[in-house]
């Protein structure tokens, strides 16, 4: 159960205390019954606020072994920022390169690429270079066929058990929703990729693993991929070890959230609307309805 729905359980309780309590002793309910109810009510906000406080602590002592991330200067951070459409394209190319042989994304799909990192065209040519199964046909078979616009990322691998396999029993975890599901989001990505670091002493590695202080326990199977040139951009960009951290992190913030932009636009068109809006009731309410507010009514009986 989560702290916001603990939270509502907790506000919920106090309400439903008070109201009954109101009603119950309105109606000539006993005295003996309600002081019952109000103590089960206290006894379950209590039982709540105690459950609030445990799981803060115990989130506080989960990350306790884990370098902070710290906050990096990100172009689409504040709530009339957009993301960088350049810096998700040179993501997905980081992704396409060095991260796609291990990490799937399959909750993007290549149409929704059109119109922010690639044309039309630029994305129906990259997803024909992947070949999808499709089928049955007439016969009943299975064919392969070049991918479309509609067909999502694949993956790596055919099945979990693969993965491990191929991977020393560690499964990749899928990177659509990575920002959202990690502590700290693109900083938590961004420290990651750049944060691998020797292992100090006395802290023991299996083979295949390798120190990072941002991973929980320190020890992870992903090796330090990002080197300075290890790809090369489209756009000329310097791929130094940092700029396709911060890209690839970029990239990944819009694949979780592939509506951030349109969502923040039309926020902000809303804000704008319910201005307008509220200035031309105020206008109505004074200049229109006050005449009606303020007018007064008096009797004059007619004379005989």
């Amino acid at each position: 159960m989560s702290s916001v729905f603990r939270g509502q359980v907790l506000k919920s309780l106090v309400v439903f205390g008070s109201q009954y309590r109101r009603l119950s002793t309105k109606q000539g309910c006993p005295r003996a019954k309600t002081i019952l109810l109000s103590t089960l009510g206290v006894i379950g906000a209590g039982a709540g606020a105690l459950l609030y406080a445990l799981e803060n602590a115990y989130v506080e002592a989960s990350y306790a072994d884990l370098a902070h991330a710290h906050h990096q200067p990100w172009t689409h951070d504040g709530w009339t920022q957009a993301l960088d459409h350049a810096s998700i394209r040179r993501g997905y190319e980081v992704y396409k390169q060095i991260c796609k042989a291990c990490h799937s994304c399959q909750y993007i799909a290549f149409r929704n690429l059109v119109g922010v990192t690639h044309t039309e065209e630029q994305a129906k040519a990259e997803a024909a270079e992947v070949m999808v199964r499709d089928g049955p046909d007439e016969t009943g078979e299975y064919f392969e066929r070049p991918g479309r616009l509609s067909d999502y990322f694949p993956s790596p691998y055919p099945n979990e058990n693969a993965a491990r396999y191929a991977n020393n029993g560690s499964y990749p975890p899928d990177l659509s929703l990575i920002v959202l599901g990690r502590h700290g989001g693109e900083d938590y990505v961004f420290s990651l990729l750049t944060g691998y670091v020797p292992a100090p002493a006395g802290v023991v590695l299996r083979e295949g693993q390798h120190y990072n202080p941002y991973f929980s326990g320190g020890a992870i199977a992903m090796g330090k991929l990002l080197e300075d040139d290890a790809i090369e951009y489209t756009d000329g960009t310097c791929a130094t070890a940092a700029q396709m951290a911060k890209d690839v992190a970029t990239f990944l913030r819009w694949t979780s959230e592939p509506e951030l932009d349109d969502r923040r636009q039309m926020s902000i068109r809303l804000c704008l609307w319910f201005t307008v809006a509220s200035a031309l009731m105020w206008f109505f309410n004074r200049h229109k309805w006050i005449s009606m507010k303020s007018r007064k009514l008096a009797y004059k009986p007619v004379a005989k």
